[in-house]
């Protein structure tokens, strides 16, 4: 089996696609997305559906340098 990679604008690849004799089993292609134009887009968080999720920063951590590098029980 041969493969064939095409590339050039849309009508280029459909030119040189037609030219090919065989079976075409799959294709990839890559468009662009727009870039959101309102405002209420732009300011959407991102992170909104990861909060769930997040690490809420209840629980008291005692992150001296002596306690990071000092091993406990059972390392």
């Amino acid at each position: 089996m041969k493969t064939h990679v095409l590339r050039g604008s849309k009508a280029q690849i459909a030119e040189n696609l037609a030219k090919i004799s065989g079976e075409v089993r799959e294709a990839i292609v890559f468009e662009e997305e727009p870039a959101p134009t309102s405002t209420a887009a732009a300011a959407r968080d991102i992170f909104d559906e990861m909060r769930p999720y997040e690490a809420q920063g209840n629980t008291a951590v005692d992150d001296s340098r002596e306690a990071v590098y000092s091993r406990v029980d059972g390392e």
